[in-house]
């Protein structure tokens, strides 16, 4: 989707005041839930950096084929929905869609949404960034089928502190020999998250640790189940949903940005209240996408 279309989709659920769980089940999982809480305690100390990554292979694309027949059973046409006319290629279907500008945002709204999401729940972001810069290109894979970075960083300007995301497509070794993960980098130490665990980096000064040494938290892997039964559990019992639309909306607009920043090889503002990108025509006019007939963009 687009900035235009999560716009859409947050003014819908307001609308018609809808429960809307988005699918970002880290909410729900209890490790996540200690993570932020020690980031949120301040034991770290003051919190600079922000870092995320994620290294897969899917993230290089595929070697191209051709053009080639619609499987039987697929409406094509609906498949593509707004997205432009183009003849069914295997590449550009099932798995690997987000490797193309028509249909996703690559590794960064894939897997970026996901871990963006942590960082924007533990230091309490509640707006558009101050600035996004995104540098990248094609580099290790240029004879594989893909129109999105298989190497991309980009830097988002916070007040006082800065997040950053850096992926390699292709490649699945990471900082901390994890293929991806994020790292709240304080005065005192860092603290390393993934689905499997966190853990603590204490700072030294001289010989002394800056904070106490921390055992390794390991995750009990409930996270997706838990995300369902809080779901439920919100039609039901009017428990409050782990995951609204806002959280999601949020780190949509994160990747979302971070994307219209590298294709539009310019640093971009984007005006929260306006829904627009104040300091570049070029990346504004990628807020939101063009439908082909007879698709049209909703109006809420």
């Amino acid at each position: 989707n687009s900035v235009g279309e999560i716009n859409v989709m947050l003014d819908a659920a307001r609308k018609y005041k809808s429960l809307v769980q988005v699918g970002q089940q880290q909410r729900s999982g209890v490790h996540w839930h200690s993570a932020i809480d020690f980031v949120k305690s301040g034991k770290l100390g003051t919190i600079r950096q922000v870092k995320f990554w994620g290294n897969f292979n899917y993230g290089a694309g595929n070697m191209p084929v051709p053009d080639s027949a619609v499987p039987e059973g697929v409406d094509y046409d609906r498949w593509l929905g707004p997205a432009p006319k183009r003849p069914f290629n295997k590449n550009r279907f099932h798995g690997s869609w987000r490797m193309f500008r028509d249909y996703g945002g690559g590794l960064l709204s894939d897997w970026g949404v996901h871990l963006i999401d942590m960082g924007l729940w533990a230091m309490d972001v509640k707006s558009a960034p101050i600035s996004v810069q995104a540098l990248g290109g094609n580099f290790a894979n240029k004879d594989h089928a893909l129109e999105m970075p298989d190497t991309l960083t980009v830097l988002w300007e916070m007040d006082g502190y800065n997040m950053i995301w850096e992926h390699n497509g292709g490649v699945e070794r990471g900082p901390y020999d994890q293929g991806y993960g994020v790292k709240f980098i304080g005065s005192n130490g860092t603290l390393v998250a993934d689905r499997e665990k966190w853990r603590i980096f204490p700072e030294r000064f001289g010989e002394e640790l800056r904070m106490e040494e921390v055992p390794e938290h390991p995750s009990d892997h409930k996270s997706h189940l838990n995300h369902c039964e809080n779901f439920v559990r919100a039609i039901r019992y009017g428990d409050s949903l782990n995951a609204e639309i806002e959280y999601g909306h949020r780190a949509a607009l994160f990747a979302h940005l971070g994307n219209i920043s590298y294709w539009s090889n310019d640093r971009v503002i984007y005006d929260e209240k306006k829904r627009r990108i104040t300091n570049s025509d070029k990346a504004d006019a990628l807020v939101t996408p063009a439908y082909r007939a007879p698709w049209k963009f909703p109006a809420i």
